[in-house]
């Protein structure tokens, strides 16, 4: 069975077509204006449902890696920093975080929460995972490069709500980084390496 096309989906490759120069634009007739413009409005309005639910989840998720992720594994930490899709800057330490060397510019893709084990001097960087996000290679290299020169360890941990939330991105966790799975807060999955959380030698801060 042939799938149906929408009227957004063929606006859209219109649009992309319309901005290469492939194609000029042309004025719809008023009526199928409107019934495009109702269609498309329809699409709007639950990409931004879909967005207030993730994002309420992922906020549900933060909460509770604060309250009970960091009593448990950073007891006595300071959160630097919240942020989540909707609201990237829910809260910032500045200047908490230059102390430790490390600059945030607006456009930093940061992590969902940033928190500094003061007696171990670790600073925590957590992916609470919702629909995306989990610490990968690749996202682990970003987190390096992007507080690089911080006077603090870092360590990488992906948050989940549950672990059958985690199964489908168990592949994309790095090596070399920790999973906390809320249901089970007493617990954390450790990935490989020489050690149980705690920074590797790649990420220590440089002595002088």
């Amino acid at each position: 069975m042939k799938r149906r096309i929408t009227v957004a989906e063929v606006q859209a490759a219109l649009d992309g077509f319309v901005q290469a120069g492939l194609v000029c634009e042309f004025a719809a007739t008023p009526s199928e204006s409107a019934a495009d413009e109702a269609e498309l409005e329809f699409h709007r309005t639950n990409r931004k449902r879909r967005r207030r639910r993730y994002g309420t989840r992922e906020r549900a998720l933060i909460k509770q890696v604060i309250e009970e992720f960091c009593p448990r594994f950073a007891p006595g930490a300071t959160v630097t920093y919240i942020g989540d899709a909707e609201s990237k800057f829910l809260h910032l330490e500045a200047a908490y975080l230059e102390g430790l060397g490390v600059v945030i510019a607006p456009s930093a893709k940061m992590p969902d929460v940033v928190v500094h084990d003061t007696k171990r001097n670790w600073l925590m960087l957590v992916e609470a995972v919702t629909s995306a996000g989990a610490v990968d290679w690749k996202r682990r290299k970003e987190l390096k490069e992007l507080f690089k020169g911080c006077k603090a360890g870092l360590v990488f941990v992906t948050a989940s709500e549950t672990r059958r939330a985690m199964q489908s991105f168990l592949p994309q966790i790095s090596w070399e980084t920790e999973v906390w799975v809320a249901e089970d807060p007493d617990h954390l999955i450790h990935f490989d390496g020489e050690r149980f959380l705690g920074p590797y030698p790649d990420v220590m801060p440089v002595t002088k």
